[in-house]
């Protein structure tokens, strides 16, 4: 196996990784708009950076299912349909309520709070989930996505599979896409948004896993209604 070069392949992956979360960010807060078209070139002029990892950046979201590639035309930013989101509602649910079927088996010792590792993760869970709720509560629906993801990722990531960890947090980032093209729209967001984030952490803290299930019920029920009503016009 021949010797590392140096650093400049770890440059260049640590740029295609800024370039994807950077367009990632704006695909989020509905800057990049459902269908909107652009060239790698453009995106590299835009960012002032070679078309090679602009191009792997475009590439790694397209597989995330954020954007659409044509060969000939570039990329655009994919539209989801209310159909799409429902399907993606059910497969979140699947995977949560598989996280919480572990949590009912006592003997892996998910989330208990008297481990010393584990009681100050889920205090920066909740932490995360009461500015999600702030954010909610306030209609600033950028601020809310960036501390939902954060909590969620955070959250899974205490059952100790970070494979799952990262499938949710894939689904979980598809789900807000979707959403933003719709909630974008000139509506007023306040107290329209859910956010039941520190009654799930606490369900979840006290091994309620029934509780648990229902808080994400009402969730899924609440989001897919409200995404339905705007939809709709």
């Amino acid at each position: 196996m021949p010797a590392s070069t140096g650093s400049g392949a770890v440059t260049r992956s640590t740029l295609r990784q800024q370039i994807a979360d950077a367009l990632r960010d704006e695909v989020l807060a509905g800057r990049l708009k459902p269908g909107q078209e652009f060239t790698v070139k453009e995106i590299a002029e835009q960012y002032g950076v070679s078309a090679t990892p602009v191009r792997e950046a475009l590439v790694d979201l397209s597989a995330q299912g954020l954007l659409d590639a044509d060969q000939h035309r570039g990329f655009r930013v994919r539209e989801y349909s209310v159909r799409d989101f429902r399907g993606m509602i059910e497969a979140r649910s699947l995977v949560i309520d598989g996280m919480f079927h572990a949590l009912a088996d006592r003997r892996k010792g998910y989330l208990r709070p008297d481990d010393p590792l584990v009681a100050p993760a889920l205090a920066g869970v909740r932490r995360r989930g009461e500015e999600a709720q702030r954010a909610a509560c306030a209609g600033d629906l950028t601020v809310l996505i960036g501390y939902d993801l954060r909590f969620w990722r955070e959250l899974s990531a205490l059952f100790g599979n970070p494979y799952l960890a990262d499938f949710l947090h894939r689904l979980r980032v598809q789900t807000w896409v979707c959403t933003v093209q719709h909630l974008c729209r000139p509506v007023e967001l306040r107290g329209r948004l859910w956010s039941g984030h520190t009654e799930l952490v606490d369900a979840l803290t006290r091994h309620d896993t029934a509780a648990a299930r229902a808080i994400v019920a009402a969730y899924d029920t609440h989001s897919l209604a409200l995404v339905e009503r705007l939809a709709a016009g």
